[in-house]
């Protein structure tokens, strides 16, 4: 490949290199929400600013942990998943929000993701369609082991994740609208919890990369709530979510520096 960089030895997308990021790395999609994620950490200071792609990276119990931003969607979240990896990283929580689906997932809750459905394009790059979309297990665990501890209402599930947020919302001015209404049914036929837009690029990403992802959501609002008419409150505050993450990677890091990863 060729080095875009002129040999400046950061990544080329997101500007960091080797020593500028930890292990452990969350991922936001909102640039603007990474200062406050970072102030969850100790010592936390800016180390990239590029396009989309905003970088902090501090300590937890003394383990150099990162915040990376990866803007809207599976193709940038990919490519931060990638040049993160080449400069050591190996664990990461994406935390976002999304928009619930099954008709008990309301706004305020968490939606913590089991697998995802490839709705999407960017993982159609990295894996046949056969292949499927779900996170690391011990980093799933450990965020419902979190979200549990802080008692924070929270769901664990299948999340669809497609790339037209307006295809979404308004399907039926789309010349797709027969595809994209047919499968939306489908989804809460089959009980999916929320759509969002990262996690199934991020997953399969992170097979082929063979680094651990995991995913948990703020749900701003349900859809499916609102056209029958129910209670459908809207939030936007994620700071469950990210108290969520950053409580789960407290948790391993304590537990696999006691099982001698250091």
């Amino acid at each position: 490949m060729i080095d875009y960089t002129g040999g400046t030895g950061k990544q080329y997308h997101t500007g960091v290199g080797a020593g500028d990021v930890g292990r452990f790395v969350i991922l936001p999609g909102d640039p603007k929400r990474c200062k406050a994620i970072a102030a969850h950490l100790d010592g936390a200071e800016q180390v990239a600013d590029v396009r989309e792609f905003v970088t902090y990276t501090g300590y937890l119990e003394g383990e150099k942990v990162s915040v990376t931003s990866t803007g809207i969607g599976g193709p940038s979240a990919a490519i931060a998943l990638t040049e993160l990896a080449r400069c050591g990283a190996d664990s990461f929580v994406r935390v976002g929000t999304c928009g619930g689906m099954r008709e008990d997932v309301k706004g305020g809750d968490l939606v913590i993701a089991s697998g995802a459905i490839r709705m999407e394009g960017t993982s159609h790059e990295y894996a046949p369609p056969e292949y499927p979309a779900v996170p690391d297990w011990t980093l799933t665990a450990a965020l419902k082991e979190a979200a549990e501890k802080n008692r924070i209402c929270h769901h664990i599930g299948v999340v669809q994740c497609k790339d037209s947020f307006f295809g979404q919302h308004e399907p039926e001015k789309m010349p797709v609208f027969y595809e994209l209404q047919s499968k939306w049914e489908a989804w809460l036929r089959l009980g999916c919890l929320a759509s969002e837009m990262e996690s199934a690029a991020l997953f399969v990403a992170g097979a082929c990369l063979r680094v651990r992802v995991a995913s948990c959501f703020l749900v701003i609002a349900n859809q499916e709530r609102a056209k029958k008419g129910l209670p459908n409150p809207q939030v936007h505050d994620p700071e469950p979510a990210i108290r969520t993450a950053v409580d789960a990677i407290r948790m391993l890091i304590l537990r696999e520096r006691g099982n001698g990863h250091d």
